[in-house]
């Protein structure tokens, strides 16, 4: 068994080491934990309980769809090293993601296109771009991975772990695409469990990996945003002791037994900045944090005849970057809706 692939996942994955015709299956952990392993793809990596009960849960953890977001990878890799030695439970089906690769070795967030874009086949227009094919793969290794998971009512997640580029009001918090139907109390409670503070709800469809997972998987998915970019090894890990943990616990079927966490605070989408040509301006601080609250009439960007102003009594914007690339989103517009939407969870 090739288990310097299982210890240090991430260096495997970086050398671009890819394992022989009769290696790329095996098992790991010890008679408490027995689990069997197979590898799919270049940082793709399925894992499962010797002995399978029957509804199991599917997980699919990833990290690295932009590839200098390195606190998560490095993060994913120390949990397959610690199931692989039976140091941590494993209760469910887990695939592991790492995903932009090249970029990773790259230390660089794309090569051409925002990799977390080219989801819900995005990726087929444009076809000539570096990630389109890692998108097409890593759709492929989902609707397969949840094709053989339960249909049963909450087996089937996917947390997509990534860190901001800028600094946040709410250092840690979580995404949740949108689907059209209700919320569910065991994310959020889970969220809580992972001291995320905010969660921001989309109200579109996107183009983005949970998108993805949960539209066309039913996966209960969430995207997770826990710090900063930092470059491999710079990382301090235990600022993300919370999350980690949470999903450890989400892997092994326990609960934390610490004191029930305080459910995040909840926020809802309801306009974006669009990037429409080069001509396009933000009109705020070049490193203001998200969540960053804004007054009415405030006039927050310009492209042309465009203007953005704020029409809430407060809105707080997200993800600014003037820098993508003209017809993508410059940034997010949220309100608060934390008592409406706890009150509605099923």
């Amino acid at each position: 068994m090739p288990f310097s692939m299982l210890d240090d996942f991430l260096a495997y994955t970086l050398a671009g080491t890819r394992p022989g015709a009769q290696e790329t299956q095996g098992a790991c952990g010890n008679n408490d934990n027995a689990v069997r392993w197979s590898w799919l793809d270049d940082g793709v990596l399925l894992m499962e309980p010797a002995v399978r009960n029957e509804g199991i849960r599917s997980v699919l953890v990833s990290a690295g769809v932009h590839g200098d977001e390195t606190a998560p990878i490095e993060l994913l890799s120390y949990l397959v090293r610690d199931i692989a030695r039976g140091d941590a439970a494993l209760s469910c089906r887990l695939l592991v993601i790492l995903g932009n690769v090249d970029a990773m070795r790259d230390a660089c967030r794309y090569r051409d296109d925002d990799l977390n874009r080219l989801f819900s086949g995005r990726h087929e227009q444009v076809p000539h771009s570096h990630e389109a094919p890692r998108a097409a793969a890593l759709e492929r290794a989902a609707t397969q991975f949840f094709a053989a998971a339960s249909q049963a009512p909450g087996a089937r997640w996917h947390v997509d772990m990534h860190t901001a580029i800028r600094p946040s009001a709410f250092e840690q918090f979580a995404l949740l695409p949108h689907t059209g139907k209700p919320f569910s109390r065991a994310m959020f409670e889970w969220l809580g469990e992972a001291r995320i503070s905010a969660v921001l709800l989309h109200t579109t469809k996107g183009n983005t990996y949970s998108h993805f997972t949960a539209h066309a998987c039913g996966a209960e998915a969430c995207t997770l945003e826990l710090g900063k970019v930092r470059p491999f090894g710079q990382n301090d890990l235990t600022r993300f002791a919370g999350a980690d943990e949470a999903v450890r616990h989400l892997l092994a079927g326990t609960k934390n037994g610490n004191a029930p966490a305080a459910m995040p605070r909840v926020f809802t989408v309801i306009d974006q900045l669009t990037k429409q040509s080069d001509a396009f301006e933000l009109l705020v601080a070049a490193d203001v944090p998200n969540f960053t609250p804004f007054v009415k009439d405030t006039v927050l960007a310009r492209d042309g005849d465009y203007r953005y102003t704020v029409r809430h009594d407060e809105e707080r914007l997200v993800f600014p970057n003037a820098t993508v690339k003209p017809g993508l989103r410059a940034g997010l517009l949220v309100v608060e809706t934390t008592q409406d939407t706890l009150s509605g969870l099923v």
